[in-house]
């Protein structure tokens, strides 16, 4: 089958080539992959900021019908439309394994940067990592089921949005539009916070009923700033993971505030942390989904309390992986995908 890999630990592109198709094995089902998703976190994988193990498939936001299943996994997998969870293994045994967050494992391996993912048309993974996707989703949205559980793990576990809290989102791509749909959903009032390049962006949040903020449009800067000055932000999503990005959120909140950090930050960074003591504010971070967070993805989902479908906008087929990388970086849409099938 045809696979989209990082072939050397050095930094560069990917490159098509031609692998076999994994057979899974004892504990493991297999994915006919519909649709995986491209991440920031793929381009910090190709520049070297990020580790991985080459030579290796990327890809970790799956979706797709379980095809086949290995020894000790129930038969009633297969056919099931699912998302899968990124830590292929871990060790188990330390205590962020046994208290419900293998993320943290120091012996983690995910899929997509130390094992084969799903920039493919096959995928093996645990059976226990398979999460089941209602079919109203549809078999592309369904890749966003990994992004929607990255952002259920730093928003609700534990809970940082509170019903009646004023939220805001600074960031307006896929990870700040689900974000703004999750804090909605837990009762805020969301404001989403984008730049002149995110026009469409904070139009097509706009038309699913949120506030928008162009920073850089003088009133709508005055607006956020007054909102600063009565202290009224509870609490700030921060996903963009650039300076500015994050010293507007530290800026904007109240005192006692809470920043939860979601843009993954490369290199260094100058941000007026010293505002975190003056303001007592409480920041924290997360990086993936934990099991806990996949269950919360399974019952928004079924209540439909989150809609990944609107920001699915570019499904392209894996031997057009430059042009989808190319749009990515120019952040054309919200979530680029690619589909194996497709010719």
């Amino acid at each position: 089958m045809l696979a989209l890999r990082k072939l050397s630990a050095r930094p560069g592109p990917p490159s098509l080539a031609d692998i076999p198709v994994p057979i899974p094995g004892a504990g493991e089902a297999r994915i006919a992959v519909t649709a995986a998703g491209l991440c920031g976190t793929d381009l910090h994988i190709l520049d070297g900021d990020y580790p991985s193990r080459a030579p290796v498939t990327l890809g970790h936001e799956v979706a797709g019908v379980v095809d086949s299943v290995g020894p000790g996994v129930d038969e009633a997998w297969i056919g099931a439309l699912v998302a899968t969870e990124t830590a292929y293994s871990t060790c188990r045994t330390c205590r962020w394994c046994r208290t419900g967050k293998p993320m943290l494992c120091a012996e983690r391996r995910s899929i997509g940067s130390m094992v084969d993912g799903g920039f493919a048309s096959y995928l093996v993974v645990p059976a226990v990592n398979l999460h089941r996707i209602p079919d109203w989703v549809g078999e592309h949205a369904a890749a966003l089921g990994e992004p929607l559980a990255c952002v259920c793990n730093a928003m609700l576990d534990p809970n940082a949005v509170n019903p009646g809290d004023r939220a805001v989102i600074v960031g307006a791509g896929a990870i700040g539009m689900l974000a703004c749909q999750v804090a909605r959903a837990a009762g805020a009032r969301v404001l989403l916070l984008g730049t002149e390049t995110d026009i469409d962006r904070l139009a097509l949040a706009s038309s699913l009923g949120f506030e928008v903020c162009r920073i850089q449009r003088p009133e709508d800067r005055a607006r956020l700033d007054e909102e600063a000055r009565g202290r009224e932000i509870d609490v700030v999503i921060e996903c963009s993971g650039n300076d500015r990005g994050i010293a507007t959120a530290l800026g904007a909140l109240r005192p006692q505030g809470r920043l939860i950090q979601m843009g993954l930050i490369s290199g260094d960074t100058a941000i007026p942390f010293g505002e975190t003591v003056v303001r007592e504010l409480e920041v924290r971070a997360a990086i993936g989904g934990s099991p806990a967070a996949w269950l919360r993805v399974e019952r928004m989902l079924a209540a439909r309390l989150v809609d990944p479908r609107p920001l699915v906008t570019q499904v392209l087929p894996l031997r057009e992986w430059q042009l989808a990388f190319e749009r990515f970086e120019r952040r054309e849409g919200i979530k680029t995908l690619l589909d194996p099938r497709l010719p």
